[in-house]
This record gives structure tokens, C-alpha cells and sequence, in this order.
């Protein structure tokens, strides 16, 4: 028996004719893709969160992801074990920088295992829509929220940088890294990241589901390596993880990665001489 191998055009053709969710296209400029997009940016999106969260946050429900609730709770375990990892390294504190992180749909689904810490500050760097609500709802004595990256690192001093399930959203992700990495933040911590299985970086449109809510909106798929040497210079990777849970109908894998940063020849030789100041 003879079996043929389907050209991924062809693939990618078929799964649209039966699909009326997942990743399609592969388009040659963010904006071509946008143009075929209705964007995250939707009030009815930001309503739909709002509500399932705030049944959590209420004790109605155990979990939001997406706007959808669940009965329990789904740990991102690689995740909340880096962050234990890193307050256990930092005499039991955390604080914490969720770029694009909602209304704070992960720190209300690790506080749980957090809150025993001496210190545990999570802030969420958003939209400004997203933030006035947050701001509205759901600030506490841990939870805060951000327009940008300096206004919150002007109140912060963050150990740690969570992007999970951001830079594939983003038009330009390679300079939010850039100006990420120039922040000299300690931790960096890559989640829920979408990467082609072989060949170049992809851009698609990626459409929800229905029962979730009614949009679509343009996604990366990255190419491993181009991604990886962005970090090379001044981080280095601890830990590089498969996601569970997360599958494309593309050719695809969804990864992540806990960086440390560097430290400088500089830095390394002043440390005795701070530590024997503060002796």
C-alpha cells in the first residue's frame, strides 16, 4: 500500500473546510492579517472576563481561562514551581511582572501557593482598558495593575518577567523583548509560547471558538532558534519545557522557558565587598 504525504498548503486547506476555529493563513505582513481579524480589543471580551473572573474572585467558581470557568483549578505547574524556585532564592519573596496577564487570570489561579511567602507582589501590565478594570475589580493588598512596562517598574522592582501567552499576540514581539532584556530584570519566564515544528516564522489568524466568544485576531508562530538567540547575549536558559494542554491544527508546539540573567564581570567582582558592607 502506497501512502501519500499531504503538501501542508493543502493541509492547512482542508482543516479550514472543516474547522471554524484554529490557526489559518500564512500571511506576509501583520497587517494583511489584522485586516482579516476582529481584535482582542473587543468591550465585549473584556466584559466576558471580567464576569467569569470575578466569580472566582468571589469563590463561585475555582478557574478563568480565556473567559471560560472551570470547576477546578488548572496549574501551570513548570510555572508555579519557577516561581517558588525564585522566591526560595530570594529570602521568601516575590515580586512578580505578568506582561499582558488580563484582569490577573494566573495570579488568582496560583495564589493559593504564594501567599505563605513573606513578601508576594504580582503585577499586571495590560491594556488600558483592561488595567481600568483590574483597578476596579480586582486590586488587593498583592494584585496590582499597569498601562506599561516603565510605570509599572517605576513603583516595582520586579525579581521576575512572566510572558505566557502574550508575544504571539503582539505585532512587533522582538522589540518587546528587546526593551524587556534592557530592563536587566533577574528572571525571565516564557509560558504557553507558539513555535513552528520546521521552516520560517509564520503569521496567522488565529479564530476562537464560538462558545468562547466571537473573535479572531493575528498569532506568531516562531521559529525556535531566531527566538532562543535573542535572549543568548545577556540570559541564560534554565529550563526549556513542552506545554501540555495547548495544540494548533498547524504543524506547531507550544513551549516554555525560565532565562537568568547574566551577571556582569563588574557585578560579580563588587559582590564581596557588598556583602562584607552589609555583614
Amino acid at each position: 500500500m502506497c501512502i501519500r504525504v499531504l503538501p501542508p498548503a493543502l493541509i492547512d486547506l482542508a482543516m479550514s473546510l472543516v474547522r471554524h476555529h484554529g490557526y489559518f493563513g500564512r500571511y506576509a505582513t501583520w497587517e494583511e492579517a489584522r485586516q482579516a481579524s476582529v481584535g482582542y480589543d473587543s468591550p465585549h471580551i473584556l466584559e466576558k472576563v471580567k464576569l467569569a473572573l470575578l466569580r472566582v474572585k468571589n469563590g463561585e467558581s475555582a478557574y478563568e481561562r480565556d473567559s471560560v470557568l472551570f470547576d477546578r483549578v488548572e496549574h501551570a505547574w513548570p510555572v508555579l514551581a519557577t516561581l517558588l524556585w525564585i522566591a526560595a532564592r530570594n529570602e521568601n519573596r516575590l515580586n512578580l511582572l505578568d506582561f499582558g496577564g488580563s484582569l490577573g487570570s494566573s495570579y488568582f489561579q496560583n495564589r493559593d501557593f504564594l501567599q505563605h511567602l513573606s513578601e508576594f507582589r504580582w503585577n499586571v501590565v495590560e491594556q488600558p482598558a483592561f488595567v481600568a478594570c483590574g483597578r476596579r475589580y480586582f486590586e488587593d493588598g498583592h494584585l496590582k495593575f499597569y498601562d506599561t512596562l516603565d510605570a509599572c517598574l517605576k513603583q516595582q522592582s520586579p525579581d521576575a518577567i512572566l510572558l505566557s501567552s502574550v508575544l504571539q499576540y503582539l505585532e512587533q514581539p522582538y522589540s518587546l523583548l528587546s526593551e524587556i532584556l534592557g530592563k536587566g530584570v533577574r528572571y525571565i519566564i516564557i509560558d504557553r509560547t507558539s513555535f513552528v515544528r520546521s521552516g520560517a516564522e509564520r503569521i496567522t489568524v488565529q479564530k476562537v471558538p464560538a462558545r468562547i466568544y466571537k473573535a479572531s485576531y493575528p498569532a506568531w508562530f516562531f521559529e525556535k532558534r531566531k527566538f532562543l538567540a535573542a535572549f543568548a547575549e545577556d540570559y541564560e536558559m534554565i529550563a526549556e519545557v513542552d506545554v501540555a494542554g495547548d495544540r494548533a491544527n498547524i504543524p506547531s508546539e507550544f513551549k516554555g522557558f525560565i532565562f537568568s540573567r547574566r551577571v556582569p564581570a563588574v557585578e560579580r567582582e563588587c559582590r564581596p565587598v557588598q556583602e562584607a558592607l552589609h555583614a
